[in-house]
């Protein structure tokens, strides 16, 4: 049988009820005592080492993320090489957030992988998916990625975009729900 952690990351619906729930809770516990200090950080190098303590691996010395900047559980995110991650982002990845090399995310992004089934019997569930921002993306101010969404290579995501389906490579969208308004060459 798979655990809480596999389950989420796959899309399986897992209640709060949840035998196993308590590890999630565990580290969200973890990674709500380290924001604070990660927001509160007066350089760049503190904020890029205790972001690698909420996530769980190093984050590359290329990379940098001002704050402040908001998860709820950290250990699903992973980021590449050359990323930058501007001011008053959230990222909610229990269901997985992959930021491939040179990805560029504007001011008060939300990436969401997690949301609730519609049925009001299981509402209080969760469903999760994962987000992937491909190399080299573009994520603008205030935009906003849903569950299961796959930016591409090179794409732009306009600011203040609300994005619920892929993204191809090369590609601008803007809008709510974000639609194709430009190819790039």
């Amino acid at each position: 049988m798979k655990n809480i952690f596999e389950r989420l990351k796959s899309g399986e619906l897992v209640q709060l009820s949840d035998p196993e729930f308590s590890k999630i809770d565990e580290i969200v516990s973890r990674t709500l005592s380290l924001v604070p200090a990660l927001n509160t950080a007066t350089n760049i190098n503190d904020v890029r080492g205790l972001l690698s303590e909420i996530i769980g691996e190093e984050v590359a010395g290329s990379t940098t993320l001002f704050a402040p900047f908001y998860t709820n559980f950290g250990q699903f995110i992973s980021i590449g090489k050359n990323v930058f991650i501007n001011h008053a982002c959230s990222f909610l990845d229990l269901g997985g957030i992959t930021l491939e090399d040179d990805v560029l995310i504007g001011p008060k992004v939300n990436l969401i992988t997690e949301n609730h089934p519609l049925d009001a019997a299981n509402r209080r569930g969760m469903l999760c998916q994962p987000i992937l921002i491909k190399r080299n993306a573009w994520i603008g101010a205030g935009a906003t990625i849903l569950p299961g969404v796959t930016v591409g290579e090179n794409a732009v995501v306009a600011a203040g975009a609300v994005v619920s389906k892929n993204v191809a490579d090369n590609t601008v969208v803007a809008g709510i729900p974000a639609k194709v308004i430009k190819q790039i060459n």
